[in-house]
């Protein structure tokens, strides 16, 4: 029965160590978005009178909440093919940590030229 346990605990390790490395990458995919949402906005320029405050915060959480919603959506899908595909396919490698990075970026490229696109060009956001 000792044997059994242990390997046990070491399944539920592997799978602990694994959801951290998921909320890791969550975590850099939501920076990405909100990098991107903060390039593509104007800096607000920082007033400490009346109504120029209220709308500075405004903007600070227009960008963080907006900037998150964005980065989970490429979570969510760099999750998606990681689990489906990309574990598969990278194991023993010694550049796996490269290619999943260079694939959140992909990701992360096509959900901001959506986004442009859903914005700008078709005026549907």
């Amino acid at each position: 029965m000792g044997g059994l346990n242990i390997v046990m605990i070491f399944f539920r390790l592997k799978k602990v160590k694994q959801i951290t490395k998921y909320i890791l990458w969550s975590i850099l995919s939501i920076f990405i978005a909100i990098s991107y949402l903060t390039f593509i906005i104007k800096p607000y320029e920082l007033s400490t009178e009346g109504i120029d405050f209220l709308l500075f915060v405004f903007y600070g959480h227009g960008i963080f909440f907006v900037g998150s919603i964005i980065g989970l959506v490429i979570a969510f899908l760099f999750v998606l093919l990681d689990v489906f595909y990309l574990r598969k396919k990278l194991v023993n490698k010694k550049n796996s940590m490269l290619i999943r990075f260079s694939v959140l970026l992909v990701i992360s490229v096509f959900i901001v030229v959506l986004h442009y696109l859903l914005e700008k060009a078709i005026d549907l956001i």
